[in-house]
């Protein structure tokens, strides 16, 4: 029997069991507030239904005005209000309606899964893996069929455009923000994520790539429990993160010359010098080499860059693949940290045998374990627009 799993990088986040511990990684996201201290909150993480020496509740956060829509990650903000009447309104106990309280009092109250176009990708990622969970672990949790369906109609939605004031909307993030906190406290063991943890896990703030980067590589965040400890394709990308922001740090790598004509084995040109100074920082070309020679080991090279990017290994360097190589290594700072929050999102793998699906990559991947077995092309979309059947 084989285990099907469909990745698609644009859509599947989410938390991730960690077997019978129920331990989830559940990650934050790339614009979120890495790089932002905890002190709008003063009071303990400890939750309890206590009340301090004001008569006001323990462990709600300080509200966090100096978030404006300058800053803010959704450009979409709604009523304290709102929320207010809200969790009033449902049958839920005082410590989850401290947590929504906290919640959005971090966010000043923007909205955590919608901004003006629609979806985020959180909301995506979230509602996926929560649907995910429900389904495959024996200890689901309630579902909402008006829910469900309303996020089937916004996940196929196009060119939306998000009114604030609207009451399904409005109904909809909240409901989001409640599953969410009900999940974290469902899946974790009791003390495994603080409160504040939990409220940085949707993003709040647009931040600067960089600075991101830095907070991951330079540990300012304890993060390791919910990310490269316990996924090891993550580990691996945060790897390749630090590689590229050194490359950044010395000065990035050099523009190669668009050529004339096609560069292949053999071919004498400056523009090769070039190449070759920029697949070594990559790491493609193992042997530094000034000389101006297309030889057998800028091939192997060439190919290694193709197979990465998605292209027939032909070892050969035409207009396009120059474009791709002279892509500033800022850029692909940013893709690496887009990528790094997609993978947050996603389930865990489930060990033995599996039938994996990469959408983005149109490729089946049939695995035995760890040990890959074979590779096959195919055809995704959308039902009524199939092109190709995928057969047993």
């Amino acid at each position: 029997m084989y285990n099907l799993k469909v990745c698609n990088s644009h859509y599947r986040h989410g938390f991730c069991k960690l077997g019978c511990m129920k331990k989830f990684y559940l990650f934050a996201t790339i614009l979120l507030s890495l790089a932002i201290s905890c002190k709008n909150s003063a009071q303990s993480d400890n939750d309890d239904d206590d009340l301090n020496d004001e008569g006001k509740p323990k462990n709600v956060s300080t509200r966090d005005v100096s978030i404006t829509p300058a800053v803010s990650y959704s450009d979409i903000f709604l009523d304290s209000v709102t929320v207010a009447d809200y969790i009033n309104s449902a049958d839920i106990k005082n410590k989850l309606k401290r947590r929504i309280t906290s919640f959005y009092n971090t966010r000043n109250y923007q909205f955590a899964w919608f901004a003006s176009d629609g979806l985020t990708e959180q909301a995506r990622g979230f509602y996926n893996l929560y649907s995910f969970d429900s389904k495959h672990n024996s200890d689901s949790l309630t579902k909402d069929k008006k829910l469900r369906q309303r996020m089937d109609n916004l996940f196929a939605a196009q060119d939306m455009k998000v009114n604030s004031k609207d009451k399904s909307i409005l109904d909809t993030e909240l409901k989001l923000t409640r599953l969410f906190i009900e999940h974290g406290l469902e899946v974790y063991e009791d003390g495994y994520v603080k409160r504040k943890e939990m409220e940085r896990f949707v993003p709040s703030r647009k931040v600067d790539a960089v600075v991101i980067a830095d907070s991951l590589l330079n540990k300012k965040h304890k993060d390791n429990k919910y990310f490269e400890d316990i996924n090891e394709p993550y580990k691996k990308l945060k790897e390749e993160l630090a590689k590229h922001v050194q490359i950044s740090k010395n000065g990035g790598w050099p523009t190669i010359p668009v050529p004339a004509s096609t560069l292949k084995f053999g071919t004498v040109s400056p523009v090769i010098t070039t190449l070759k100074q920029r697949l070594v920082l990559s790491g493609d070309l193992t042997v530094r080499d000034t000389t101006p020679k297309f030889d057998s080991a800028l091939v192997a090279a060439v190919k290694s860059f193709q197979s990465r990017y998605g292209y027939t290994q032909t070892g050969a360097i035409n207009k396009q693949l120059v474009k791709d190589l002279n892509v500033p290594v800022e850029t692909v700072i940013q893709q690496i940290l887009i990528n790094l929050d997609r993978m947050r999102w996603m389930p865990s793998l489930p060990s033995g045998n599996m039938v994996l699906v990469n959408i983005p990559e149109f490729v089946l991947h049939v695995m035995d374990g760890k040990k890959k077995v074979f590779d096959m092309n195919v055809v995704v979309g959308k039902e009524g627009n199939t092109t190709k059947s995928l057969r047993p």
